[in-house]
């Protein structure tokens, strides 16, 4: 308690508006959530790089790579799984107040721990993009063997399998990965952020 009474929030001279305004465009989160192998990652980039090829400025925060760095030290029992999204939320939010459209590609398995990021941000820069594909077909994609390893008992509480995945009650957007393609899915995520107004 005494060490956070200490800390006292600095304010920036350059504000978040101010950085829209040099931008040409307002910042957001997208945060992709699905099972192991509906596609997150894929269509995050996919969308990034649309992003960045029309001259937005946005950044990819990945699942994988995070726990390379960031959440190294963390493991995949619950504590650990919410801690892993408050940091990644905490990070996002950073890049949405350096004028950055975020993407985020993580499971994030729970409604509290979506809800928890969520509460972070104003209105309109929390946007959930719920990646949905059936278990089976996720399952028979199975592009990093997760599924065969959880199948045999090598990879406990393994979303889907042995622990649950909480899908999005209201999402902002769906994307049906076993049905629609990647371009049409890139185009459906930039529509709605025109139609927000944050591009």
């Amino acid at each position: 308690m005494e060490r956070q009474n200490n800390i006292i929030w600095h304010h920036a001279s350059v504000t978040k508006k101010g950085r829209h305004c040099l931008n040409g465009h307002k910042s957001c989160v997208l945060w992709f959530t699905g099972l192991s192998g509906s596609g997150k990652s894929t269509l995050a980039n996919a969308v990034d790089h649309e992003l960045y090829r029309q001259g937005y400025h946005s950044y990819v925060l990945d699942g994988d790579n995070i726990r390379h760095g960031l959440n190294r030290d963390l493991g995949f029992g619950e504590k650990d799984r919410k801690e892993n999204i408050r940091r990644i939320g905490e990070v996002a939010k950073l890049f949405v107040d350096s004028g950055h459209i975020v993407s985020t590609a993580f499971i994030s398995p729970f409604l509290a721990d979506r809800d928890l990021v969520r509460s972070m941000f104003e209105e309109d820069e929390f946007i959930e993009i719920f990646v949905s594909c059936p278990l089976a077909i996720c399952e028979n994609r199975d592009p990093k063997g997760l599924y065969r390893k959880a199948r045999k008992g090598q990879i406990p509480d393994f979303t889907g399998i042995t622990s649950p995945y909480e899908a999005p009650i209201k999402p902002e957007i769906t994307i049906d990965t076993n049905s629609m393609a990647i371009e049409a899915s890139v185009q459906k995520i930039l529509a709605y952020l025109k139609v927000k107004k944050i591009l």
